[in-house]
């Protein structure tokens, strides 16, 4: 079964601790679906349409798994404590491998 992966980009951080009491909560709800953190933090080169943003590049063992941790009632609570603090952008996709 092929790997997933989630990533965000962050357009916009309005409430920097908003972002981090997000973050607090967020790595804890994610942990019991296998979440990896591949990377993290502000682009350090762009290209083409490229914007230098915030991303977060995050690993599961499956896509059901990365959509299951999304609709899960405690990254849910994550988000709601993230509120308007973030302007964000989350794509998951499914490794070819």
């Amino acid at each position: 079964m092929p790997k997933a992966y989630w990533i965000t980009c962050y357009r916009e951080i309005k409430h920097p601790d908003k972002v981090a009491a997000y973050a607090k909560l967020a790595g804890p709800a994610l942990a019991p679906f296998g979440v990896r953190y591949l990377a993290r933090g502000t682009a350090n080169a762009t290209f083409e349409a490229g914007l230098k943003e915030r991303v977060v590049m995050s690993e599961f063992p499956s896509l059901q798994q990365a959509i299951d941790a999304h609709n899960g009632p405690a990254y849910q609570a994550a988000l709601k404590v993230l509120g308007d603090g973030a302007v964000r952008d989350i794509r998951i996709i499914e490794g070819l491998e």
